[in-house]
């Protein structure tokens, strides 16, 4: 890396793409390293193809097998190829040895309706040597959705739920309260992990160790809890309606688990998928044994440090990876130890620039400068490095910036932040060999996600951290005695140090939303537009993060009453800005951070000319506007994080 540059991803982690047959749509549902060294990968459109030379500068695509049903995982067990269908669990098998199976051998099956969104991620293979499969939630649509269950039901059995299926076919409903499951996946220490994605009765997207009987909090599974072979009975009346935060509902509701990990929606991806520990440090031996996690909407791999406190699992999230081609749904390591990313994003929208793709993710063997991992302290956490800090930046608070939230369990969509608080710093001691500190703070919370900002911290070599923040989900404080602020190495903060609280955000639900200015969102006519408007303009979406109208022509000074549809699956907003702007409002909107829910991703700006709300999944809101004065392109875009680089469109003012 060249002297005084800043660090950048590419520096350490290069993407490789392996591209495929011409004509061939490459919608990866799954993949499976086979023991000969060739990738085996199904897609959405029903086949699977064996990749020979995967890692080479030729790779050759061979058709195993077609016909499937959006397969969306592949395992590879005893000479034979596992993948879940929308009905069943299939084992596929070549019999005569010429590359192309012979046999489709059905191992068990599951209730179906046909909704399109009963989608089935898995199997992975446990240490039990069965099956783990997630089977989603269906969409309830508009006209039929369910009063309290929300957006997403349970119209067959076991929807919800993770299952997992013995060899000789027999499936056991395991755990339930799952949303939408889009990853399934092992720790290093091969404990079954899924992820779940933002939605309602999900303020946030996480993953999280799952065991027998867990609960995680999605009511409408629960309409198989009285099933037989149900190992969660709950009730939809044990649910809470009132609206608590998350740690508040785990607290009321019998067997429901906090998450290990909690991602931020919007600053750690907003569709969470694939899952995959790096047992081998083939990204860096200071990285071994952590987690990865792919995200399908903003194509990018976070990385997760785990460990036990009090017996379950916790840890924080940091970015990682960012810039893959499509969005990314599964993974799976070559016996190179690069790891294969597998893409798509048909139906879920993805802001990559591309519909699918296969990429291999390759370490180059340079040393980043990151934060390691973070660990929870009775009385506050260790922070340790990949290489040794300057101890004067590491021991002045001024470097750290840390505060907790939560957010709330209810059934709309997503949640604002709650309840942040700072937690400012009491005492630090950097180690002898510079690669920890440690920090002891006030106002630690159970059941709180704690952002960990670094911005000050610089190597030893004077660089910046690569990613200079991490969100720590403290499920459980450590039992035992803090660190000893009397011994050698310790400096103590006077309290005149400590950040104020952040005013900001909002501490409990119903709190005024702030940054928005009303006279840029008005959602009643004005009362001087006493013939109504000159113009009513209708628009809505369409799949792959796209409005439905591109383009709109008024004239100069139009009473123009706008309807925005939000008729997707996800939250849009529509902003109007002023020419040449979209790209610095919507990484704006981005760079809100916690920030952004609470300002319906509307950056306070003067270019920033009209806006609705952040809508719900399929709502709608009006709006009143007049057209500029000024003739020009305005440019038109959805600030929801991330969808202002590909949803968006012009205003044409001209006379």
């Amino acid at each position: 890396m060249p002297a005084g540059r800043p660090q950048t991803e590419n520096d350490f982690y290069k993407l490789q793409t392996i591209r495929p047959p011409e004509g061939v749509l490459l919608e990866v549902g799954g993949m499976a390293m086979l023991p000969d060294g060739r990738l085996a990968v199904c897609t959405r459109r029903g086949e699977i193809w064996l990749v020979e030379n995967p890692s080479g500068g030729r790779p050759w695509f061979k058709l195993f097998a077609s016909g499937l049903h959006e397969p969306l995982g592949l395992a590879w067990k005893d000479g034979a190829l596992y993948t879940a269908q929308r009905s069943e669990l299939t084992r596929v098998v070549d019999v005569d040895g010429d590359d192309r199976a012979d046999s489709f051998e059905t191992v068990c099956t599951w209730p179906l309706t046909g909704n399109y969104c009963e989608y089935n991620h898995g199997p992975v293979i446990g240490k039990d040597g069965y099956f783990y499969i997630n089977l989603n939630l269906a969409d309830n649509g508009m006209s039929n959705r369910e009063p309290f269950f929300g957006e997403m039901g349970s119209h067959s059995d076991w929807r919800g739920w993770m299952i997992r299926v013995s060899p000789d076919g027999k499936l056991e409903p395991y755990a339930a309260g799952l949303r939408s499951p889009a990853g399934i996946g092992k720790n290093a220490d091969g404990d079954i992990f899924y992820a779940e994605n933002q939605g309602g009765w999900v303020g946030t997207g996480y993953i999280s160790y799952v065991r027998k009987g867990d609960f995680f909090g999605h009511p409408s599974s629960l309409k198989s809890a009285d099933k037989p072979g149900s190992t969660v009975h709950l009730k939809p009346s044990d649910i809470p309606t009132n609206e608590p935060m998350l740690h508040q509902a785990v607290q009321k509701i019998p067997g429901m688990k906090l998450p290990s990990v909690r991602f931020p929606h919007g600053i750690l991806g907003i569709s969470n998928s694939s899952i995959i520990a790096d047992s081998s440090g083939a990204f860096g031996s200071f990285f071994k044994d952590q987690v990865f996690v792919g995200d399908e909407g903003h194509p990018k791999i976070l990385r997760v440090f785990l460990e036990k406190i009090n017996g379950e699992y916790q840890g924080v999230v940091f970015p990682f990876r960012e810039g893959f081609m499509s969005g990314i749904l599964r993974t799976e390591w070559g016996l190179d130890k690069s790891l294969y990313v597998g893409m798509s994003d048909r139906g879920w929208n993805s802001t990559g620039p591309e519909r699918w793709g296969l990429q291999r993710l390759i370490w180059t063997g340079e040393t980043p400068f990151e934060i390691r991992s973070v660990k929870a302290m009775p009385d506050g956490f260790v922070l340790e490095f990949t290489l040794p800090v300057k101890r004067e930046t590491a021991e002045n608070p001024d470097s750290y910036e840390i505060s907790g939230f939560d957010y709330l369990y209810h059934m709309a969509y997503g949640s604002e932040v709650q309840d942040k608080k700072d937690c400012p710093i009491k005492a630090v001691k950097v180690a002898p060999d510079g690669l920890s500190a440690r920090l002891v703070l006030d106002g630690l919370r159970e059941g709180y996600i704690h952002e960990i900002k670094c911005a000050g911290i610089l190597s030893e070599k004077g660089s910046a951290l690569l990613h200079n923040f991490g969100y720590y989900s403290l499920n459980s404080i450590p039992k035992g005695a803090g660190l000893d602020i009397k011994q050698d190495g310790v400096i103590l903060i006077p309290e005149k140090k400590a950040a104020t609280a952040d005013s900001s955000i909002v501490e409990k639900a119903g709190a005024p939303r702030g940054g928005i200015a009303p006279a840029k969102h008005i959602t009643k006519m004005p009362p001087s537009w006493r013939n109504g408007p000159d113009r009513t303009l209708t628009l809505g979406t369409e799949p792959g993060l796209k409005f439905d109208v591109e383009q709109f022509t008024v004239r100069p000074g139009e009473k123009i009453r706008l309807v925005f549809n939000n008729n997707d699956d996800m939250q849009h907003n529509w902003l109007l800005v002023s020419p040449g702007t979209a790209d610095e409002i919507g990484k704006a909107a981005l760079d809100l951070g916690l920030k952004g829910v609470n300002m319906q991703y509307v950056p306070v700006s003067g270019k920033v000319l009209y806006h609705t709300s952040l809508l719900q999944p399929r709502s709608k809101e009006a709006i009143y506007f007049t057209a500029p004065e000024k003739e020009g392109k305005y440019p038109y875009i959805c600030t929801y994080p991330g969808h202002y680089l590909v949803m968006r469109g012009i205003l044409n003012v001209k006379k």
